[in-house]
């Protein structure tokens, strides 16, 4: 039987454009994973010596402290989510609808420039604003609005402040990439039907960007949820982040038992939030990210 070199050709192409892939994801995500599950499952009955079981799952369930802290994360990263998508789809609209040419790229790049830095300088420069002696209060003592230096970090609101910053461009880009496949056709005839803003908003350009909507959701609300620079920075010891408590039994306790049971429960957490999530807006998972 004759050999196809074109199959052949096409079979090695994909062959070297999968292997750097595969080899990402089982270095990378699968091993660590799999080797962390192991580890939470062994229980320490004496020095250097373990047996298998759930105790360090039960540790969790058992200490109200760190449910309390699980579901404060959940909530205010749902919180965060949120905002970050009614901030973000006016500006991915404008972007994706209305602007032109090097206006439309000049905006792009305006939400695009604060990620040119590390997240860790970001949250530092808002430290820097919004610390008892920096620019905020110092410019409010100047307008004669307050008497002395006030002091406006640690509290939910610079959080939440945070979190949002931090995360805009990943709500605005799946958003922008989806209203920008919609036809302007069809907001012309929801016009020509008698429609207004609201109603055209509700019933063509809503339901036409909701695999973006989705998309950027699930990308904030995990990357809100597994945050712990922004959340330690800015709210300190008052923040009472999951992540936190995570970093304590790994780096301050040693304890990588406990620490990789409680990663697991946050990953089975947010897993769980984006199923249902995806069940309430109708939408699947391959759909949206093959948008």
């Amino acid at each position: 039987m004759p050999v196809d070199p074109r199959r052949d050709g096409r079979r090695l192409a994909l062959l070297l454009v999968a292997t750097p892939f595969v080899l990402w994801i089982l270095l990378i995500v699968v091993i660590p994973h799999v080797d962390l599950l192991l580890i939470s499952l062994h229980e320490k009955v004496a020095p250097r010596v373990f047996s298998t079981g759930i105790r360090n799952y039960v540790e969790f369930f058992g200490e109200p402290v760190y449910v309390q802290a699980l579901i404060r994360t959940v909530a205010m990263s749902l919180l965060a989510t949120a905002l970050t998508l009614v901030i973000a789809f006016p500006m991915a609209y404008y972007i994706a609808k209305l602007a032109r040419g090097r206006g439309r790229t000049a905006l792009f790049m305006a939400c695009l420039l604060p990620f040119w830095v590390s997240e860790l300088v970001r949250v530092f420069g808002w430290m820097m604003i919004l610390r008892e002696t920096g620019l905020l209060s110092n410019l409010l003592i100047w307008a004669g609005i307050i008497s002395g230096p006030v002091e406006f970090l640690y509290n939910d609101v610079v959080v939440m402040i945070g979190l949002v910053y931090t995360s805009l461009l990943f709500m605005v880009v799946p958003l922008i990439s989806a209203l920008d496949s919609l036809d302007d056709s069809l907001i012309e005839a929801g016009y020509d039907l008698g429609g207004n803003a609201g109603s055209i908003l509700r019933e063509v350009v809503v339901p036409h960007a909701m695999p973006g909507i989705v998309a950027g959701s699930i990308v904030v609300f995990m990357l809100t949820l597994g945050n712990y620079l922004t959340p330690t920075l800015l709210g300190g010891k008052s923040s009472q982040w999951f992540t936190a408590q995570i970093y304590t039994q790994f780096i301050t306790r040693f304890n990588w038992e406990v620490g990789s049971a409680f990663g697991f429960v946050l990953l089975a957490t947010s897993s769980l939030i984006v199923w249902i999530g995806l069940r309430l807006t109708g939408q699947s998972l391959s759909s949206t990210l093959g948008r």
